[in-house]
């Protein structure tokens, strides 16, 4: 969402404000509104990211207790990806030291304790528009964030089978017009005899099964006779 002001667009820098509390966001619409920003808001860390790259905004302002990325990693994400933008971070004062080490971690300007004032905004503005700090975290972007941030394509072809125990993984073939490979047939001069049918083995069985069950049957009939 773009609260455009009165400065024409082309020229007015661009803040992005992200935050899941209304209140916050409202009152951060305010202060950014008198300075004349073009402002675009969002209240989680990953449609943050989303926006960021979109957006290429002059300044973030982005609270640390946001939904589905928090703050840290959201501004670390925005720090890897590039660009000039000047980060600066909101947290309440309970967390007011997590504040100060994402801010290190990040990179960030600076770091508004909330409720955010025009007054605080106004004191830290020098050091807001001052250099950028680097970003030492993003050296440990990956164990901060370990749920894949780089998914595999699927594989679209065949499946490789599971090796065997001590059997070498064979590779598969490779889809395309390449010609099947010839087939070598070898000359047997002894012939093989056939081996008989499962079905006519087990006949077999049971016919012998059931003529050695009869002849017992027929012997117990006749010792009981002379019992």
């Amino acid at each position: 969402m773009a609260y455009v002001t009165e400065t024409a667009e082309e020229t007015a820098p661009t803040v992005l404000l992200v935050d899941n509390n209304p209140m916050s966001l409202m009152r951060l619409r305010e202060v950014f509104k008198i300075r004349d920003f073009i402002i675009e808001e969002c209240q989680d860390g990953d449609q943050a990211v989303d926006e960021y790259i979109r957006l290429d905004p002059e300044l973030v302002v982005i609270a640390l207790d946001i939904p589905s990325l928090d703050g840290h990693l959201a501004a670390l994400e925005m720090r890897e990806h590039g660009g000039e933008s000047r980060i600066v971070f909101i947290a309440s004062r309970r967390n007011a030291q997590l504040a100060e080490d994402a801010s290190h971690s990040a990179g960030a300007v600076a770091w508004l304790e909330k409720p955010v004032s025009s007054t605080a905004v106004g004191e830290l503005w020098d050091q807001i528009l001052g250099p950028i700090p680097d970003a030492p975290g993003l050296e440990d972007l990956d164990q901060l964030y370990p749920e894949d941030r780089i998914k595999p394509e699927p594989d679209v072809g065949l499946m490789p089978l599971p090796a065997l125990p001590g059997m070498p993984q064979l590779p598969l073939p490779v889809p395309g017009n390449e010609p099947l490979p010839e087939l070598i047939v070898a000359t047997i001069d002894t012939p093989v005899k056939a081996k008989p049918k499962r079905r006519v083995f087990k006949l077999l069985v049971f016919l012998t099964l059931a003529g050695a069950a009869a002849y017992g049957a027929y012997a117990m009939g006749y010792l009981q006779d002379y019992i």
